[in-house]
């Protein structure tokens, strides 16, 4: 039995092991497929404007993250799947190879969806192979921050399929939706909304500790802040339309 075909550990922000990087690593890029499960072919190739991209792309693009920066320079006699995806799913990674015009992205009808995701499965495998042979040989941490990069910068992406798949779904006049939503979805109450206040004086912000974090996160330092108030709880969708229909954006004063 190998590492891939054990029962999955439960999964941890910050794996240590061989398996709860698996774990992890796996939880993450089938989050994203299930995240296009109610998709078809269609929608994954749209490009509604210059700054939105193709799922398809999005798909394609984390994948070629691992491809490049973990499996080209220590998977064995690594083999790339189509040597042309370096050039087509880098995105402004100067330093490793020229990129295709990003507003152009909706251009690319080849490789097919089903391709990329046979090209996601394909990284995938290699993927699970290198890191069970890095436990194996002790040699794990010598590149489990850059798969853990990987992971998150994966995590990045999902969220801006949502954001391309939305702005791409609202330009079509029957307007669809992507996600089916109960017919009588029961009240969510609120608690009513009160305003928090925090008194000047110099605060630690930024992270520091041994977890994950991206580099503009940190280092913790010390800062002056003013005093503020923040609302106790999130905006509702509600009190938003108040604001808009209110002339809160062409009112400077609110």
């Amino acid at each position: 039995m190998t590492i891939a075909d054990r029962p999955t550990p439960v999964v941890s922000p910050d794996p240590k092991t061989a398996e709860e990087l698996i774990a992890y690593y796996k939880s993450v890029r089938s989050f994203t497929e299930k995240m296009c499960a109610p998709m078809v072919t269609e929608d994954y190739v749209i490009q509604s404007m210059p700054d939105v991209s193709p799922t398809k792309w999005h798909l394609a693009h984390t994948t070629w993250f691992f491809e490049t920066f973990v499996l080209g320079n220590n998977y064995p006699n690594y083999q790339p799947l189509n040597k042309q995806y370096n050039y087509l799913f880098n995105s402004y990674y100067n330093a490793v190879g020229q990129q295709f015009c990003r507003p152009r992205r909706g251009q690319i009808s080849r490789p097919t969806v089903s391709e990329v995701y046979d090209y996601r499965h394909y990284v995938d495998e290699k993927m699970i192979d290198l890191i069970g042979r890095l436990g194996t040989d002790g040699a794990l941490d010598s590149l489990r921050a850059t798969i853990i990069l990987g992971v998150n910068h994966e995590q990045q992406h999902q969220e801006l399929m949502t954001t391309d798949i939305k702005h791409v779904l609202s330009m079509n006049p029957l307007r669809p939706t992507l996600y089916e939503r109960p017919e009588d979805p029961e009240p969510v109450g609120v608690p009513g909304l009160e305003w928090l206040r925090y008194e000047e004086g110099v605060y630690e912000i930024g992270w520091n500790a041994n977890r994950f974090s991206f580099d503009n996160e940190g280092p913790e330092h010390k800062e002056y802040v003013n005093a503020f108030e923040i609302g106790s709880r999130l905006v509702t969708n509600g009190e938003f339309l108040e604001f808009m229909n209110d002339g809160g954006y062409q009112r400077p004063d609110v």
